[in-house]
């Protein structure tokens, strides 16, 4: 007899789109005019590399804390490498440099994966180093205590979403708040 939902299969990765669609939602976010006019990220490349590594480190922290969820949080990852891919050959990196560059961003993600996670599980403090250190370059403690706020806020609101709303895209971000 077939069973159309056999309730001990593993999810299915969400579709193409809607990885799309959460990783859009990542990328407004991190476009936010707030971040760069009020707390203090530099409005450079680099700076917005900076925001969507962050952005995406929160939703993916959110993804691997549901279980069966490492091929939907591989995928989401895979589109953030394609769509940096994307960027490097628009920007008119030779086709020699772009694995070079790739990797660099690769390490650079795992990197501040790792110390995010370290922090944010050490507290405020060791997070708002991270922040001051990654993305702010040391140059503002003040702006990184309210970053730090931020993505606590943002952290906290993240974990309440349920698995269905998250497969579907259907969450938001906190609003940064400037105080």
């Amino acid at each position: 007899m077939f069973w159309p939902f056999n309730r001990f299969s593993k999810p299915r990765t969400p579709s193409r789109g809607t990885i799309e669609t959460i990783y859009g939602m990542i990328v407004a976010q991190a476009r936010e005019p707030t971040f760069y006019q009020d707390l203090g990220v530099a409005d450079t490349v680099n700076g917005r590399f900076e925001m969507i590594v962050l952005h995406l480190w929160m939703v993916l922290r959110r993804i691997r804390a549901i279980p069966d969820n490492k091929p939907f949080a591989q995928a989401l990852f895979d589109y953030f490498c394609s769509d940096l891919d994307a960027n490097l050959r628009e920007l008119g990196v030779g086709d020699l440099t772009v694995p070079k560059r790739m990797q660099a961003f690769g390490e650079a993600f795992y990197g501040r994966a790792a110390a995010y996670d370290q922090a944010i599980a050490a507290g405020q403090d060791e997070l708002i180093k991270a922040l001051n250190k990654n993305v702010l370059n040391g140059s503002g403690f003040e702006q990184a205590q309210r970053l730090a706020t931020y993505v606590v806020r943002s952290v906290a609101a993240l974990e309440q979403v349920d698995r269905a709303h998250l497969r579907t895209g259907s969450f938001g971000f906190q609003q940064p708040v400037v105080v």
